[in-house]
């Protein structure tokens, strides 16, 4: 195996999955990026992490990029020397867009792109199966790397995904708050087992969200109700609860961003809606492309740590 010279580059986006009925299943890649550059070095790990983060997420071996760099390193023939590594983290920790799928990502699209052959050795899909093998499943994964909404699922093989086309009158807000959430506390509250009614309520919005955010944007209220997970969940986020159904009684489309606790509304809220002063609000485009790998090392504009959001 021949490393590459140079270092590498990767732009992942956030993520949002569920999207209300689609559970584990459906996820949606939104216009707020991290951006991170990768090089081999002679020897040892060095890492430098600015923004969201900061000071916070492990500087060496532990970090989550690394870790999944050495996965990805694995797979492809042959772990390198040492490893530099910069991250300009923008999307959110612990707040339901997908931060660690962007950094599990990041990480197998490095390791690939340091290596002279990665992509015969690693191709898109094998990628994919590696990324939500390490996140453990694939709702995030399949946006980040693939943009667009996605639709994920998981064969005996692994995780595989398509790409669809979002309408345009699909127009992403997302509600940030300063508290975080845990994905595994968010996963403890769900029951063993649900109501088939209720089941059966989420299949039919599923299978109706994917054409409303395909093709009618005007159904989206209606497609975006869930029986499975958002009601369980509720107690241990009451402000996100609170808010989701303040936007849906103003005619919203609005849903838990993942495991929460970030609220995402996928038609704009009415005029003078006021979430309270909680709640930052970011109007995010759909990222239709997904993450990019380029060669070089991290631009100026890339280290700006608010460069690639577009907040309001």
């Amino acid at each position: 195996m021949t490393f590459a010279s140079g270092p590498v580059r990767v732009r992942v986006p956030a993520t949002s999955a569920n999207l209300g009925p689609g559970f584990d299943a459906l996820g949606l890649a939104l216009g707020l990026h991290d951006d991170v550059a990768a090089e081999v070095t002679p020897g040892g790990v060095r890492v430098t992490v600015t923004g969201e983060g900061a000071g916070e997420l492990p500087e060496g071996d532990r970090h989550l990029v690394v870790t999944s760099m050495r996965a990805a390193f694995d797979v492809l023939g042959g772990q390198p020397s040492g490893l530099a590594l910069e991250c300009v983290n923008r999307i959110p920790q612990a707040r339901g867009l997908g931060s660690s799928s962007a950094a599990i990502v990041a990480g197998v699209l490095l390791a690939r792109g340091l290596v002279a052959d990665g992509v015969d050795r690693l191709d898109d899909g094998a990628a994919l199966r590696l990324a939500a093998e390490i996140e453990g499943h694939p709702d995030n994964i399949a946006p980040c790397l693939l943009g667009g909404f996605t639709i994920a699922w998981t064969e005996p093989t692994g995780a595989r995904a398509v790409s669809l086309p979002v309408a345009d009158g699909v127009r992403p807000t997302v509600f940030v708050p300063a508290e975080r959430g845990l994905t595994a506390t968010a996963r403890a509250a769900l029951p063993a087992t649900v109501p088939h009614a209720d089941a059966a309520l989420n299949a039919g919005r599923a299978a109706l969200l994917v054409h409303a955010l395909t093709a009618e944007p005007a159904l989206l209220l209606p497609a975006t109700l869930d029986r499975l997970h958002q009601d369980y969940r509720a107690p241990g986020m009451p402000a996100t609860s609170a808010l989701v159904n303040a936007l849906r009684a103003a005619g919203v489309a609005a849903v838990v961003s993942g495991a929460g606790p970030t609220v995402l509304a996928l038609t704009g809220p009415p005029a003078g809606f006021d979430a309270g002063t909680e709640w930052q609000r970011w109007e995010l485009p759909i990222d239709a492309s997904g993450a990019r790998v380029t060669r070089g090392r991290l631009g100026h504009a890339e280290r700006d740590p608010v460069a690639a959001g577009r907040k309001s």
